[in-house]
């Protein structure tokens, strides 16, 4: 069998989706080596996305930037479908939402979240018209649909109109480096990041569906009415829309107790998650949750938004809140720092359920589909 996978989340710095593409394509190379598998991108490879798949030395996995790469602006309608003739995939893997607009092959796309359709509200524009022209289509075309969660799913099911059976939830996984580290090893990367001893966490990309005006309120609100002083480190890379985040932290008097750490790579973030007192997570909508379940991996006791996918991921083993409700997340937190000893029982619960999860278990379930849609007859897996 040979697979094309959509390369284009890994051509700059690795958030959630390219994270999702490297670890599956290379578990999926892993796993079946009498198999080839293909990261096919108009645009060169992030550096360091490239020089891990190198490592993994793996002959059965290869990065391609197709020629086709000087018409990118057509990429999805012309080149790719150009190169994948020539290439002679079997189906072809679009990771990040989008497949060509073709019949010929089979593809399979994962449809992450659907949070530009569903808050339209916490995003550009021009993403949510893209959105709102381009799923609808790709649903219709791809031959199978896979989803992080069960409540992703559904939410696919209702909104796009989509048979269920044409719809796979296969979940992700937090990455192998995420382990716990002794608390004296963080402190060289901690001292260099501007983080104290005692600190909570939010790791993410900023944007306005994570809900840091929320969290920012409820940390105000532990400075002001409690005796505790923790620092609040917020780590990842500005996103968008983020006006009243930066308009709060200017008039709130919480400035010389926030750090903004930016981008971080995973060294850093690892050595975070392992010592913080907590990792505080209030976002409105996920399709998965991969920063709370990469916490819990290192052992952080978590606090993350009652919402369906984090619920479905996360289980018992984090403390769920409203996430818009500033005062039960402030007592939420402050009862945390308080007890010792449900910080360490929710620390050793997240390493249980982060156990469940492997990007081995993710890649045979992906496989798994790759190959039922293979062995179906043209036309039979059309089931929308």
């Amino acid at each position: 069998m040979r697979v094309g996978l959509d390369g284009y989340p890994l051509s700059e710095p690795r958030t959630g989706v390219g994270h999702y593409t490297l670890e599956l394509a290379r578990a999926l190379a892993l796993i079946s080596p009498q198999d080839e598998f293909e990261l096919v991108s108009p645009a060169p490879f992030d550096p360091e996305a490239q020089r891990e798949i190198d490592r993994a030395n793996l002959p059965n996995l290869r990065t391609v930037n197709p020629r086709a790469s000087s018409i990118r602006g057509h990429w999805w309608s012309f080149g790719l479908p150009l190169y994948a003739r020539k290439a002679g995939f079997d189906l072809f893997h679009g990771t990040n939402f989008d497949v060509p607009f073709w019949k010929r092959r089979r593809s399979v796309v994962t449809i992450h979240d659907l949070s530009a359709l569903l808050h339209p509200d916490k995003h550009r524009t021009r993403m949510v018209r893209r959105a709102r022209l381009r799923l609808p289509l790709v649903v219709r075309v791809a031959d199978t649909i896979i989803t992080p969660t069960e409540s992703v799913k559904r939410e696919v099911c209702q909104r796009l109109s989509v048979k269920a059976g044409k719809v796979t939830a296969i979940p992700s996984a937090a990455r192998v480096g995420f382990r716990p580290i002794p608390f004296a090893q963080t402190v060289p990367i901690r001292k260099r990041l501007g983080v104290e001893d005692d600190f909570l966490l939010f790791v993410g990309t900023l944007e306005p569906r994570k809900n840091l005006v929320t969290l920012l309120k409820a940390f105000e609100q532990i400075l002001d009415e409690t005796s505790l002083g923790p620092q609040l480190v917020i780590a990842g890379g500005e996103g968008w829309l983020m006006d009243e985040l930066f308009a709060f932290t200017r008039k709130a008097a919480i400035a010389d107790r926030l750090c903004l750490t930016g981008y971080l790579k995973d060294d850093e973030l690892c050595a975070l998650y392992s010592s913080c007192k907590a990792f505080i997570y209030p976002s409105i909508y996920e399709g998965f949750g991969l920063p709370p379940l990469e916490a819990m991996a290192c052992g952080a006791p978590v606090i993350a938004g009652r919402i369906p996918a984090l619920e479905e991921i996360l289980g018992s083993a984090a403390l769920l809140v409203k996430p818009m409700d500033v005062e039960a997340l402030a007592e939420g937190i402050a009862g945390l720092l308080r007890d010792e000893s449900r910080r360490n029982r929710l620390g050793s619960a997240g390493q249980e359920q982060t156990a469940k999860f492997s990007w081995e278990r993710t890649a045979c379930l992906t496989l798994d589909v790759y190959r039922k849609l293979l062995k179906t007859p043209a036309g039979d897996s059309d089931q929308d």
